[in-house]
């Protein structure tokens, strides 16, 4: 067992309009995780987003995922320490659950000593999540498309196309995924849910191939609208930047609203760091009371390091 284990696990954008439950993006904003085993018991440290609110004990997301994988594995580890630093912030869209579990697992297989089974992880982080769109994006990365059988997550991965970006907006709000999903109607007409099918499997051809049909690509009659009375604020975002062109949509199950779309050729604005994406034209400042993300796509999923003392 080694002596120490390092994760890191992207943040995703669900959905992507009409994708509901199945389409994934992992994005370049991140959780790290580190997993020092000894003892007996379970020590939690939380840095960033989450600190002072979630619990320390082993009640933790990461820590109950860490023991899911430790016993699908087979590997006991009675006690470890946990420290996280959180970026991906609560509530808002951005896979932080998703990532929670994903890291968790990913680090069980870390401490069992073994390599990460990304697909496995995909099966174990469907049972405790629920769904596995954002779960496959973190653990796959990359544009992924996930789809269950019987109870069973499954995933492909494919590769974006070339430069493809998301700028994302965050609110300072919350909205839990149980009250989002509730506010779902149980059916849904026939010509909406032919349509968001028609626009899903369009949206995979914008993504990989085409992305100058993203705006057409990304609209949606299953879900967005029904979630307005729970974010009208992201709802008029989505309808203001698709008014002007931008492929808007919101990211899972909001409030976050995210626009995806290819950077411009032209020169990076001031004060962007060389080597960085300069994002596409058009794409406004964040309105008061939101932040603004510059993002590209990560291409890995969650990444694990073992290391030995010495």
């Amino acid at each position: 067992m080694p002596d120490q284990v390092r994760v890191r696990v992207p943040a995703t954008s669900a959905n992507l309009g009409p994708g509901f439950d199945a389409l994934g993006l992992a994005l370049t904003l991140y959780d790290d995780l580190v997993v020092t085993p000894g003892g007996s018991g379970v020590t939690v440290e939380v840095t960033g987003s989450g600190e002072g609110e979630v619990p320390l004990d082993e009640s933790h997301l990461v820590v109950r995922s860490i023991r899911a994988g430790l016993d699908a594995l087979g590997v006991p580890v009675p006690g470890f320490t946990l420290r996280c630093e959180n970026r991906i912030p609560h509530g808002r869209g951005l896979g932080s659950s998703s990532a929670a579990i994903v890291g968790g697992l990913a680090a069980a297989y870390g401490l069992a000593g073994v390599p990460v089974d990304r697909d496995r992880i995909v099966v174990l982080a469907n049972a405790i999540e629920g769904h596995p769109d954002n779960v496959a994006a973190a653990a796959l990365g990359g544009f992924t498309i996930a789809w269950t059988e019987g109870d069973a997550g499954r995933a492909i991965r494919l590769d974006p196309a070339d430069g493809l970006a998301v700028v994302t907006y965050v609110p300072d709000n919350r909205v839990l995924t149980k009250e989002a999903r509730g506010l779902l109607p149980g059916v849904v007409s026939h010509i909406d849910a032919s349509a968001n099918a028609g626009k899903a499997a369009l949206l995979v051809a914008a993504m990989t191939t085409r992305p100058e049909l993203l705006l057409i690509a990304t609209e949606d009659r299953l879900h967005q609208e029904y979630r307005e009375p729970a974010m009208p604020e992201s709802l008029a975002l989505v309808h203001k930047l698709r008014g002007s062109g931008l492929a808007a949509i919101v990211s899972g199950a909001g409030p976050t609203v995210a626009v995806l779309g290819r950077p411009d050729e032209t020169s990076a604005p001031a004060g962007k760091a060389a080597g960085q994406p300069t994002f596409f034209r058009g794409t406004p400042d964040a309105p008061d009371g939101w932040t603004r993300y510059d993002l590209a796509i990560d291409p890995v999923g969650v990444q694990v390091w073992s290391m030995e003392s010495g």
